[in-house]
Protein backbone atom coordinates (compact mmCIF):
# COMPACT_ATOMS: atom_id res chain seq x y z
CA UNK A 1 0.00 0.00 0.00
CA UNK A 2 1.83 3.05 -1.26
CA UNK A 3 1.68 6.74 -0.29
CA UNK A 4 -0.71 6.58 2.60
CA UNK A 5 -3.30 9.39 2.27
CA UNK A 6 -2.95 12.12 4.81
CA UNK A 7 0.72 11.48 5.61
CA UNK A 8 2.07 14.23 3.39
CA UNK A 9 3.62 16.07 6.34
CA UNK A 10 6.87 14.17 5.81
CA UNK A 11 8.00 12.93 2.36
CA UNK A 12 4.85 11.33 1.00
CA UNK A 13 6.84 9.99 -1.96
CA UNK A 14 8.01 7.07 0.18
CA UNK A 15 5.95 3.95 0.68
CA UNK A 16 4.73 3.00 4.13
CA UNK A 17 7.15 0.13 4.42
CA UNK A 18 10.20 2.23 3.57
CA UNK A 19 9.49 5.28 5.70
CA UNK A 20 11.74 5.45 8.77
CA UNK A 21 10.12 4.44 12.02
CA UNK A 22 7.45 2.38 10.32
CA UNK A 23 8.73 -1.16 10.82
CA UNK A 24 6.89 -2.93 13.61
CA UNK A 25 10.10 -4.83 14.37
CA UNK A 26 11.57 -1.51 15.49
CA UNK A 27 8.86 -1.08 18.14
CA UNK A 28 10.58 -2.95 20.95
CA UNK A 29 7.97 -2.06 23.56
CA UNK A 30 5.07 -3.38 21.48
CA UNK A 31 3.14 -6.24 23.04
CA UNK A 32 2.35 -9.53 21.32
CA UNK A 33 -1.22 -8.47 20.48
CA UNK A 34 0.00 -5.48 18.47
CA UNK A 35 2.92 -7.42 16.99
CA UNK A 36 0.50 -10.10 15.79
CA UNK A 37 -1.01 -7.49 13.48
CA UNK A 38 2.19 -7.09 11.47
CA UNK A 39 1.12 -6.34 7.91
CA UNK A 40 -2.08 -4.77 9.16
CA UNK A 41 -0.81 -1.69 10.94
CA UNK A 42 0.73 1.59 9.86
CA UNK A 43 2.72 3.42 12.54
CA UNK A 44 3.75 7.03 12.25
CA UNK A 45 7.50 7.66 12.01
CA UNK A 46 9.38 9.53 14.70
CA UNK A 47 9.77 13.21 13.90
CA UNK A 48 12.68 15.35 15.05
CA UNK A 49 12.12 16.63 18.58
CA UNK A 50 11.20 20.31 18.57
CA UNK A 51 11.32 22.75 21.51
CA UNK A 52 8.18 22.33 23.59
CA UNK A 53 7.21 18.91 22.21
CA UNK A 54 7.76 16.98 25.45
CA UNK A 55 5.98 19.69 27.41
CA UNK A 56 2.97 19.46 25.07
CA UNK A 57 2.85 15.70 25.45
CA UNK A 58 3.12 15.93 29.24
CA UNK A 59 0.31 18.50 29.28
CA UNK A 60 -1.95 16.05 27.43
CA UNK A 61 -1.18 13.32 29.97
CA UNK A 62 -1.86 15.66 32.89
CA UNK A 63 -5.21 16.75 31.42
CA UNK A 64 -6.19 13.14 30.77
CA UNK A 65 -5.31 12.07 34.32
CA UNK A 66 -7.36 14.86 35.86
CA UNK A 67 -10.38 14.61 33.56
CA UNK A 68 -10.89 10.84 33.86
CA UNK A 69 -10.62 10.64 37.64
CA UNK A 70 -14.37 10.29 38.09
CA UNK A 71 -14.45 7.39 35.65
CA UNK A 72 -12.58 5.15 38.05
CA UNK A 73 -16.19 4.30 38.84
CA UNK A 74 -17.12 2.73 35.52
CA UNK A 75 -20.81 3.30 36.20
CA UNK A 76 -20.21 7.03 35.85
CA UNK A 77 -18.72 6.39 32.42
CA UNK A 78 -21.84 4.50 31.40
CA UNK A 79 -24.00 7.32 32.75
CA UNK A 80 -22.04 9.82 30.65
CA UNK A 81 -22.67 7.93 27.42
CA UNK A 82 -19.70 5.60 27.18
CA UNK A 83 -20.70 2.13 25.96
CA UNK A 84 -18.75 -1.10 26.48
CA UNK A 85 -17.48 -2.58 23.23
CA UNK A 86 -18.14 -6.33 23.07
CA UNK A 87 -19.17 -6.64 26.73
CA UNK A 88 -19.87 -10.36 26.41
CA UNK A 89 -16.37 -11.16 25.18
CA UNK A 90 -13.70 -11.91 27.77
CA UNK A 91 -11.03 -9.28 27.11
CA UNK A 92 -7.85 -8.22 28.88
CA UNK A 93 -8.65 -4.62 28.00
CA UNK A 94 -12.13 -3.16 27.55
CA UNK A 95 -12.94 -0.10 25.45
CA UNK A 96 -15.77 2.09 26.74
CA UNK A 97 -16.53 4.28 23.71
CA UNK A 98 -18.36 7.57 23.39
CA UNK A 99 -19.95 8.12 19.99
CA UNK A 100 -20.29 11.83 20.76
CA UNK A 101 -16.59 12.18 21.54
CA UNK A 102 -15.69 10.12 18.48
CA UNK A 103 -17.60 12.50 16.24
CA UNK A 104 -16.09 15.51 18.02
CA UNK A 105 -12.58 14.10 17.43
CA UNK A 106 -13.19 14.17 13.68
CA UNK A 107 -12.91 17.95 13.85
CA UNK A 108 -11.19 18.83 17.13
CA UNK A 109 -8.75 17.57 19.73
CA UNK A 110 -9.67 17.92 23.38
CA UNK A 111 -7.61 15.91 25.91
CA UNK A 112 -10.61 15.90 28.24
CA UNK A 113 -12.83 14.19 25.66
CA UNK A 114 -11.27 10.84 24.71
CA UNK A 115 -13.05 8.63 22.23
CA UNK A 116 -12.66 5.63 24.54
CA UNK A 117 -11.85 4.89 28.16
CA UNK A 118 -9.64 1.83 28.66
CA UNK A 119 -10.35 -0.56 31.51
CA UNK A 120 -8.61 -3.76 32.58
CA UNK A 121 -9.62 -6.66 34.76
CA UNK A 122 -7.79 -6.74 38.08
CA UNK A 123 -8.11 -8.58 41.36
CA UNK A 124 -11.54 -7.93 42.81
CA UNK A 125 -12.37 -5.35 40.12
CA UNK A 126 -13.84 -6.22 36.73
CA UNK A 127 -13.30 -2.77 35.25
CA UNK A 128 -10.25 -0.89 36.49
CA UNK A 129 -9.49 2.33 34.64
CA UNK A 130 -6.02 2.47 33.13
CA UNK A 131 -6.13 4.92 30.26
CA UNK A 132 -7.84 6.38 27.21
CA UNK A 133 -7.84 6.18 23.45
CA UNK A 134 -7.92 9.21 21.20
CA UNK A 135 -8.87 9.07 17.54
CA UNK A 136 -8.40 11.32 14.53
CA UNK A 137 -10.08 11.15 11.11
CA UNK A 138 -8.65 8.61 8.72
CA UNK A 139 -7.63 11.36 6.28
CA UNK A 140 -5.83 13.45 8.91
CA UNK A 141 -2.46 14.71 7.75
CA UNK A 142 0.76 14.08 9.64
CA UNK A 143 0.75 17.78 10.47
CA UNK A 144 -2.70 17.43 12.03
CA UNK A 145 -1.67 14.38 14.08
CA UNK A 146 1.43 16.22 15.22
CA UNK A 147 -0.64 19.20 16.31
CA UNK A 148 -2.69 16.93 18.55
CA UNK A 149 0.19 15.04 20.18
CA UNK A 150 3.77 15.53 18.90
CA UNK A 151 5.07 12.83 16.56
CA UNK A 152 8.53 13.27 18.04
CA UNK A 153 7.21 11.75 21.27
CA UNK A 154 4.40 9.39 20.25
CA UNK A 155 3.31 6.98 17.53
CA UNK A 156 -0.22 7.13 16.17
CA UNK A 157 -1.37 3.97 14.41
CA UNK A 158 -3.83 3.04 11.69
CA UNK A 159 -5.23 -0.40 10.88
CA UNK A 160 -4.64 -1.28 7.24
CA UNK A 161 -4.78 -4.09 4.64
CA UNK A 162 -7.92 -5.68 6.03
CA UNK A 163 -9.36 -8.70 4.25
CA UNK A 164 -12.95 -9.41 5.23
CA UNK A 165 -13.94 -13.06 5.11
CA UNK A 166 -16.73 -14.21 2.77
CA UNK A 167 -19.93 -15.14 4.57
CA UNK A 168 -19.24 -18.87 4.42
CA UNK A 169 -15.76 -18.53 5.94
CA UNK A 170 -16.37 -16.34 8.98
CA UNK A 171 -14.80 -18.95 11.26
CA UNK A 172 -11.46 -18.28 9.58
CA UNK A 173 -11.14 -15.03 11.52
CA UNK A 174 -10.26 -17.25 14.47
CA UNK A 175 -7.91 -20.09 15.21
CA UNK A 176 -4.17 -20.44 15.55
CA UNK A 177 -3.46 -19.38 11.96
CA UNK A 178 -6.27 -17.09 10.70
CA UNK A 179 -6.36 -15.96 7.09
CA UNK A 180 -8.79 -13.06 7.45
CA UNK A 181 -9.07 -9.97 9.62
CA UNK A 182 -6.56 -7.99 11.65
CA UNK A 183 -4.58 -11.06 12.66
CA UNK A 184 -4.86 -12.79 9.30
CA UNK A 185 -2.09 -13.88 6.96
CA UNK A 186 -3.71 -12.06 4.02
CA UNK A 187 -2.55 -8.46 3.68
CA UNK A 188 -2.73 -7.72 -0.05
CA UNK A 189 -5.69 -6.99 -2.29
CA UNK A 190 -4.72 -9.71 -4.77
CA UNK A 191 -4.49 -12.41 -2.11
CA UNK A 192 -7.77 -11.26 -0.59
CA UNK A 193 -9.63 -11.42 -3.91
CA UNK A 194 -8.16 -14.84 -4.61
CA UNK A 195 -9.80 -16.09 -1.40
CA UNK A 196 -13.14 -14.41 -2.18
CA UNK A 197 -12.68 -11.80 0.51
CA UNK A 198 -13.41 -8.06 0.63
CA UNK A 199 -10.29 -5.91 0.81
CA UNK A 200 -10.17 -2.58 2.65
CA UNK A 201 -6.94 -0.53 2.41
CA UNK A 202 -7.64 1.04 5.80
CA UNK A 203 -10.30 0.72 8.48
CA UNK A 204 -11.43 2.69 11.53
CA UNK A 205 -9.54 5.90 12.32
CA UNK A 206 -6.13 7.03 13.50
CA UNK A 207 -5.68 5.90 17.10
CA UNK A 208 -3.40 6.44 20.08
CA UNK A 209 -3.55 5.14 23.65
CA UNK A 210 -2.58 7.20 26.68
CA UNK A 211 -1.87 5.64 30.09
CA UNK A 212 -1.66 8.56 32.54
CA UNK A 213 -0.89 6.46 35.62
CA UNK A 214 2.46 5.36 34.22
CA UNK A 215 5.59 7.19 35.40
CA UNK A 216 7.27 8.35 32.17
CA UNK A 217 6.33 9.50 28.68
CA UNK A 218 7.43 6.30 26.95
CA UNK A 219 5.18 4.20 29.19
CA UNK A 220 2.38 6.75 29.10
CA UNK A 221 2.20 6.39 25.32
CA UNK A 222 3.02 2.68 25.25
CA UNK A 223 1.84 0.44 22.40
CA UNK A 224 1.82 -2.61 24.65
CA UNK A 225 -1.79 -3.46 25.52
CA UNK A 226 -0.84 -6.83 26.98
CA UNK A 227 0.35 -5.50 30.31
CA UNK A 228 -1.48 -3.60 33.03
CA UNK A 229 -0.81 0.13 32.96
CA UNK A 230 -1.61 0.71 36.59
CA UNK A 231 1.88 0.10 38.02
CA UNK A 232 0.51 -1.35 41.26
CA UNK A 233 -1.15 -4.13 39.25
CA UNK A 234 2.26 -5.24 37.94
CA UNK A 235 3.79 -5.78 41.37
CA UNK A 236 4.82 -9.35 41.87
CA UNK A 237 4.74 -10.09 38.13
Amino acid sequence: MQNMPGMSGQDSSQSMTSMPGMKMSDMGDMGPSMAAMAGHMYITPTWTLQPGDEERAKAVVDQVRTSIEKYKDYKKALADGYAIANPDVDQPQFHFTSDANSKYADQHFDPTRPTSLLYRKSKGQKYKLEGVMFTAPIDASAKELNSRIPLSVVHWHLHINFCGAPANRIKEYLGAHPKFGMFGSINTEAACKAEGGTFLPSVFTWMIHVFPYEADLKSQFSMNDDIAHNPEDRKGH
